[in-house]
């Protein structure tokens, strides 16, 4: 019996890790969920993920309505969303799937460079930013670092947040509580360095950057990177001076 046509908004494919020799599957792909309205790229992120080692597309949708109702369900590891959906905005629906699923990274895609956009999406709890022109090796690279606790934001981004919070930002006394070094820290997480390259910059190990990060979380109430990159940008008189 030949298969029910999927729903205009919605593909239902999924996508199980390949075999290896002898029929013995590696260990699991991380499990990438993609809502784009634009079935062209939608094929072609597909592929490119399926073509991706450790990475598998678990499942597709067209629009935010969709794949709010049925993402929780596919348990994904990230989420790939984008900004300009018909109906509810990718934001929203950020915002709405964060408050289900808050330990799963989500990274919005976009043609918008623009700070508004920017502060929105993080505001709303997405892990990264790319641009859509970008995709490529830059995907991969952003999903593997907001797998791992990352903020994917170009250097060039992350100072256009700093710039919008100077206009629009209300100063945030918790900032002040940091040390220097984890004033530092948290100035080179805002300016889009991952832990391994500000643990060279700054001189010390991976786990005191890693200690630095904990102790800057309880001290700005936030649990995440995003959201205490998001807090100090807002309560920083002075852009980012890195890169």
């Amino acid at each position: 019996m030949p298969a029910k046509p999927a729903k205009p908004t919605k593909s239902t494919d999924t996508f199980a890790a390949p075999l290896i020799a002898g029929g013995v599957s590696p260990s699991p792909a991380a499990r990438v969920v993609l809502v784009e309205d634009d079935s062209n790229l939608r094929k072609t992120m597909i592929a490119f993920i399926n073509c991706s080692p450790g990475y598998c597309c678990a499942g597709t949708f067209a629009d935010g309505e969709s794949a709010l109702a049925e993402i929780p369900a596919l348990k994904p590891d990230v989420v790939l969303m984008d900004i300009g959906l018909p109906g509810m905005s990718g934001i929203e629906c950020v915002a709405r799937l964060k408050a289900i699923l808050p330990a799963t990274p989500i990274i919005m895609l976009t043609v918008y460079d623009e700070g508004d956009y920017l502060f929105d999406s993080l505001k709303a709890g997405a892990s990264g930013y790319l641009l859509k022109r970008t995709i490529g090796d830059k995907l991969l690279e952003a999903m593997h670092e907001a797998r791992a606790g990352g903020l994917p934001l170009t250097r060039h981004m992350a100072a256009k947040v700093g710039q919008y919070f100077q206009r629009f930002g209300k100063s945030q006394t918790e900032v002040h509580t940091l040390t220097p070094r984890e004033q530092e820290t948290l100035q080179l997480l805002a300016d889009g360095f991952r832990y391994k390259e500000i643990a060279g910059i700054m001189g010390i190990s991976l786990d005191t950057v890693r200690e630095h990060s904990r102790r800057i979380y309880t001290k700005l109430h936030v649990s995440s990177r995003t959201e205490a990159v998001v807090k100090f940008l807002g309560g920083s008189n002075k852009p980012t001076s890195h890169g």
